[in-house]
């Protein structure tokens, strides 16, 4: 384990500079999200969840979740599957946006996903997982990871035997979500999971980076994270909605200074910037009705902010965004 909280990480063949990461988030990490995550200090970022299927038949909306940032020099793109009939010929469909890692799904508790035995639903078949990392490596030569939960719940919390299977194929990097499927997203994450994991990887003699996810908030949340448990990085997720500069903040901390959060002027400049990127993406109305979730994000915890989000839920221009946040 490096000593330092603060540490570039290595995957198969690829090294990152830092250990501070993005994870994927369905419905927000697009390009402009992952554009101010970049900005905001993230070490590696992750498309959205892409469907094999999809990938594979070359639908429309699948491929623009591919899109990549002008500042992702490095990225990773996360796919879910529940079969790998289709798996050969969506990789060939994805080798043109020359994507730095793929990540495998086999966290998302979403019932859509989960139906299909993909999501977190793949952790009850772990040959399947073997066969996706083998075939991915195979056919790709990158490295591969593995995003998995403790399991479907509390009676069937069988994340180390899944995350064997997954280094039998070959994976380069585990991040473990530290609840069940069941869960959700509460109630608080077990932590101590996450611990027990990297222990089972350095015991059985792998060289492989653990990442945690699971009630990263703050930015002081990765310091403790990182002490707690000795795993190897941290990714944020619902933390980053609402405050792209928790990275740097994190970063900071774990190299032992003290961030100020970000002042009123500087989230209503925040918000500004993250519509412009949006509208320069998606159009301006289609930006105004999207950025709406962000928003509402950026001004949780604030005094008195009720009103703006109002004005900002009728919003369909960026000089009604400017105009509601002047009093922020």
């Amino acid at each position: 384990m490096n000593d330092e909280l603060y540490h570039p990480v290595t995957i198969g063949n690829l090294t990152i500079a830092g250990n501070v990461f993005l994870a994927p988030l369905a419905g927000y990490t697009d390009v402009p999200f992952r554009t101010l995550a970049k900005e905001g200090g993230a070490d590696l970022t992750f498309t959205e969840m892409v469907s094999v299927e999809g990938l594979s038949r070359e639908g429309e909306k699948t491929m623009t979740l591919l899109e990549r940032s002008p500042l992702e020099l490095q990225y990773g793109v996360q796919l879910f599957l529940y079969s790998t009939d289709s798996l050969p010929q969506a990789l060939d469909m994805l080798a043109p946006f020359s994507p730095d890692l793929i990540d495998i799904n086999c966290g998302c508790p979403v019932p859509k996903v989960t139906k299909t035995g993909a999501g977190s639903a793949m952790m009850s078949n772990p040959a399947l997982i073997t066969k996706a990392v083998r075939i991915i490596k195979d056919r790709t030569g990158l490295p591969v990871s593995v995003k998995l939960r403790i399991g479907w719940d509390q009676q069937r919390r069988n994340y180390l035997t899944f995350s064997q299977a997954a280094l039998d194929g070959g994976a380069d990097m585990l991040t473990l979500h530290a609840r069940t499927r069941s869960q959700g997203y509460a109630p608080s994450a077990e932590w101590g999971t996450l611990a027990t994991l990297k222990r089972y990887t350095v015991e059985g003699g792998y060289a492989v980076p653990i990442f945690g996810s699971g009630d990263l908030f703050a930015p002081i949340d990765a310091k403790r994270m990182l002490q707690e448990t000795g795993i190897d990085g941290v990714m944020f997720a619902r933390g980053a909605i609402g405050n792209p500069t928790i990275f740097s903040q994190a970063k900071a901390i774990l190299q032992g200074q003290e961030p100020l959060p970000p002042s009123h002027t500087e989230i209503r400049t925040q918000i500004m910037h993250h519509l412009d990127l949006m509208i320069a993406h998606y159009g301006e109305e289609a930006a105004c009705k999207a950025m709406r979730k962000h928003a509402a994000a950026y001004l949780k915890g604030i005094a008195r902010s009720a009103a703006i989000k109002q004005a900002l839920v009728q919003a369909l221009k960026r000089e009604e965004y400017r105009v509601a946040l002047v009093d922020l």
